[in-house]
């Protein structure tokens, strides 16, 4: 008897996750309340963990058709200064893989591409979910109800399904930054893949295959502080940063700004009955490591493994729920460390320390996170 799971969430766990089931025999319906997709969002950083999800969901060679193989990068200060410098191959050298910059839109148009028509349904609004599988949701003015084996809360940091069977879960913090995100229009002159860091601030710039550039901001603030111009604010902020970034800054048509939130308090379970949940609907994570996407990645294609076990969620849980949990707990760290330090004397101490380390005992610290291959889809 063929399974049936339900994935609540459209996005790059929830769509991952469906392949992977699919692969393994499951009949899968995923519900996206949005009504229509739009190339929306920036880049991200595939690493060598997520490159070997997507390589085991069958997409390897696609993926890296629409990636920017990993150049030349490492840490900067606000002038330019190099405090750590990694020079290009030298990931793959460490871990195997290397790691891709990609447009997030064009992760996803691979990923849905991957789905035969009518698996995704769009416009459904997910109302009701319990621990034994029966979901409810609005569509097209019209209440469904339908049972499944499996549900997938995958739907976000604002999950539904997570509200709904895990009530007592402390909600979502915000953490006192505010971030922007932006792609540029093709870029001329080739540059490194750079984080710089100033006090309480950081500038991240990610080269993307088709020639445009992907690039984060980030800045210590109140949430909430209002702008009435984000590109004045970064122009203001970062305008006297090293070259390229006031460029980067001028050249973008579309910025994207967020006060940065996560999962602060760990959930005990990700499992409830036949309810499992997925990515940032589990354990939504500061962008401090790039391993969101990543880790959602390792999710999905674990719960695809297991799920048709007997013991399979219970499997999932206890493999997935450490794992990511200490993830979140390194990002949230070394984002206290990085971008939000502000005391001149710490500051000065953490980029001495960044100075003194050899680059390739600093890399292997901050590549030991994407070090992970997933199980075989069976």
């Amino acid at each position: 008897m063929v399974q049936r799971a339900v994935v609540v969430g459209a996005g790059i766990g929830g769509l991952s996750a469906a392949i992977g089931l699919r692969r393994t025999g499951w009949q899968v319906t995923v519900l996206e309340r949005a009504a229509t997709f739009h190339p929306a969002g920036a880049g991200l950083v595939l690493q060598a963990n997520g490159l070997r999800c997507l390589e085991a969901l069958g997409l390897g060679a696609a993926i890296r058709e629409q990636g920017r193989v990993d150049v030349s990068g490492g840490t900067r200060r606000s002038d330019g200064r190099w405090l750590a410098r990694i020079e290009a191959g030298e990931l793959e050298r460490v871990l195997g893989t290397s790691a891709i910059g990609v447009h997030r839109a064009a992760l996803h148009e691979i990923l849905l591409g991957a789905l035969p028509d009518g698996v995704v349904v769009t416009g459904a609004q997910v109302v009701a979910v319990t621990e034994d599988g029966e979901v409810a949701y609005q569509h097209q003015g019209l209440q469904v109800t339908t049972q499944a084996d499996l549900v997938i809360g995958a739907d976000g940091i604002h999950s539904t399904v997570r509200r709904l069977l895990w009530p007592q879960a402390a909600a979502p913090v915000r953490i006192g930054v505010t971030a922007w995100r932006g792609v540029t229009p093709t870029w001329d002159s080739d540059l490194v893949a750079a984080i710089s860091w100033d006090r309480g601030a950081e500038f991240g710039m990610v080269p993307l295959v088709d020639g445009r550039i992907y690039w984060f901001a980030a800045i210590n603030a109140a949430p909430g502080d209002p702008t009435d111009d984000d590109k004045a604010r970064l122009r203001a902020r970062f305008g006297g940063w090293h070259d390229p970034i006031p460029a980067l800054i001028t050249a973008t048509d579309t910025v994207l700004r967020d006060d940065l939130t996560c999962v602060d308090q760990p959930l005990t379970t990700y499992v409830k009955g036949a309810v499992a949940l997925l990515g940032d609907a589990a354990h939504a994570m500061t962008p401090n490591l790039g391993q969101g996407a990543n880790q959602a990645l390792e999710d999905a294609v674990v719960l695809a493994c297991v799920a048709g076990r007997p013991d399979g969620l219970a499997t999932y849980d206890q493999q997935r729920r450490p794992r990511s949990q200490r993830v979140a707990k390194a990002s949230r760290a070394i984002g206290r460390f990085g971008q939000q330090l502000e005391n001149p004397i710490a500051v000065a101490i953490r980029n001495t320390i960044l100075r003194l380390t050899p680059p390739r005992l600093a890399l292997r610290s901050m590549a030991r996170h994407a070090d992970w291959r997933p199980p075989p889809l069976m």
